[in-house]
């Protein structure tokens, strides 16, 4: 068998970094002393690598749309929000979650039959977060553990076992994804004149974007970079505008120029929710089911009235992502007023 730790391996791993350094350094001393990475070319060459590697660790081609025509887009929102949820109840790490994600949807788009159950959905991302613990965690939780909270239904072992061999064989025990996650500590480690508090800041209220993207499907049409690169300059703006252009300036030369389209409307997407994150989620999911009529209003109250019930709005609640919303606001109903007269 494929030895499943490829050469490049130390190149592509997030490690996490040390914030505990003294913040009496001067400001301009580079962030790598906590860091996996001990130089700038070692982080462009494993960007690079990342870059190279992240298409082939996303779903199949399409899988936006059999999501929509099949009506799946609420059940995997239920799907992923549980798993938020349980790395935070487990306290696992970041990188598991996103994992979990990745092999989550990339096992459905390879499965793409129109009979899922709520049952599958909830067996799958058990399995799925399984699957990551082990892989990520050093001391993964049990099925027990995984399964005690927020479940309709309680999976044997066996069966749980059983859905794991069979994600591992689809996915071709291709397990080290490249998500938007991946590039956190790639694309913010660079950012000069920043202490060490300020960088702590800045990967937690990214990290904490990155979450939020996981659950809106729209985020399924990029590619991860172009997520990560999204995140990391909606925050950057508000949290070190000084600092903004010049490292954004440094991240778009990573990008080949034939991509930079895809890269602007996915940062316009991501304003947008920033905005106003659950209204926009809804409006987002209701938009595709039904067409612009007195009957798209009633249907739009129902689908609001389960998003009431059923979503954890505390996940949209994050420190940081409430960063001069209100500013942002007055700024854009100032825009609009303005561009009537």
């Amino acid at each position: 068998m494929e030895n499943l730790l490829c050469d490049e391996l130390w190149l592509i791993m997030s490690p996490t970094l040390d914030h505990k350094q003294d913040d009496s350094k001067e400001n301009n001393v580079e962030n790598y002393a906590g860091s996996f990475y001990t130089t700038k070319e070692e982080c462009e060459i494993a960007f690079n690598i990342c870059l190279q590697k992240e298409c082939s660790y996303m779903p199949e081609p399409r899988f936006l749309d059999h999501l929509k025509s099949c009506n799946l887009i609420m059940a995997r929102f239920m799907a992923l929000q549980w798993l938020i949820k349980s790395r935070r109840r487990l306290n696992l790490s970041f990188a598991t979650v996103f994992n979990a994600a990745n092999y989550f949807d990339r096992f459905i788009s390879m499965n793409q039959c129109h009979e899922w159950k709520y049952r599958m959905f909830e067996l799958l991302s058990v399995a799925c977060l399984s699957i990551a613990s082990k892989f990520g965690e050093t001391d993964p939780p049990t099925l027990h553990e995984i399964q005690m909270e927020d479940l309709d239904h309680l999976f044997q072992s066996s069966l749980i076992q059983r859905m794991e061999l069979t994600i591992l064989k689809a996915l071709g025990w291709r397990l080290r994804s490249i998500t938007a996650y991946s590039y956190v500590e790639l694309l913010t480690i660079n950012i000069k004149s920043l202490k060490p508090c300020l960088l702590e800041e800045l990967t937690a209220q990214v990290t904490d974007l990155l979450l939020t993207t996981l659950l809106d499907f729209k985020f399924l049409e990029f590619r991860p970079c172009f997520v990560a690169i999204s995140a990391i300059r909606c925050v950057l703006a508000e949290l070190l505008p000084s600092t903004s252009d010049t490292h954004l300036a440094y991240i778009s030369r990573l990008i080949p120029k034939d991509q930079k389209d895809d890269l602007i409307k996915c940062h316009e997407i991501m304003e947008g929710r920033l905005v106003d994150p659950l209204n926009n989620l809804i409006a987002c999911g209701g938009s595709y089911y039904c067409p612009s009529s007195p009957v798209t209003v009633l249907l739009n109250m129902e689908l609001l009235d389960i998003y009431d019930r059923q979503i954890d709005q505390s996940l949209f609640k994050m420190p940081g992502l409430d960063i001069n919303l209100k500013s942002r606001k007055r700024k854009r109903k100032r825009e609009e007023q303005e561009m009537m007269f």
